[in-house]
């Protein structure tokens, strides 16, 4: 029984949040076999920009210039 989690920034909709849980259950249920879609738990987690952050950057800070080559 594979419980998945996706967290993601505010802002998909109901239906997208739908449509995402359809194919991921769908590709387990294909991929893994030997269960039913029933046996899929997904939860979706939603977080503020501001409690993300990559290269040091909290996502909800302008980003700095890139350096051209």
């Amino acid at each position: 029984m594979p419980f998945v989690r996706i967290e993601l920034f505010p802002g998909r909709t109901r239906e997208q949040k739908a449509a995402a849980a359809k194919a991921v259950t769908e590709a387990l249920v294909n991929t893994l076999g030997g269960m039913g879609p029933q046996s899929v738990y997904i939860t979706f987690w939603e977080m503020q920009r501001e409690d993300c952050a990559v290269g040091g950057l909290l996502k909800d800070e302008p980003a700095a210039p890139s350096k051209g080559p």
